[in-house]
Order: structure tokens, then sequence, then C-alpha cells
């Protein structure tokens, strides 16, 4: 199980105990930066698949190079 908080879990905490403004915003920050990483990974990874393991996961070529193309700020 990972230790970094999600963001369901950050805005519940929030709920209880608001931050600080500037805290409130560089854990909103951080959250981005996390997912936009996340994106620019598994998009990086879809790109390097093999057509029989983009048929393993539901997808075709074109619809695996639509995803892979696109930037990592976009979902």
């Amino acid at each position: 199980m990972s230790h970094a908080l999600r963001t369901a879990q950050i805005v519940a905490l929030n709920e209880y105990a608001p931050l600080p403004l500037v805290a409130d915003l560089a854990v909103r920050f951080a959250v981005v930066v996390t997912k936009w990483d996340r994106l620019r990974k598994t998009r990086k990874q879809l790109r390097g698949l093999d057509k029989h393991l983009l048929r393993d996961i539901g997808l075709d070529a074109f619809t695996a190079q639509a995803e892979a193309s696109k930037p990592f700020w976009q979902d």
C-alpha cells in the first residue's frame, strides 16, 4: 500500500483541519504534478507495447497511439 495520500483523502483531511493557504496550494500542486508524472510514464509505456499486449488490455494500435500521443497534462 502506498504511503502517499490520495486526493480524496487530502480533501477529507482539509474538511476537518483546513490547511493554511500556502500549504493548501503546495499540496494541490504536488497532486497535479504527481498526476502528470503518472500520465507521462503510463503513456510512454503504452507507446512501447506490442500488438498482442495491446490486445490483452483491449486496445488496438490506433487507439493506443492516440492515447500515447496526448500531452502529459491532458486527461
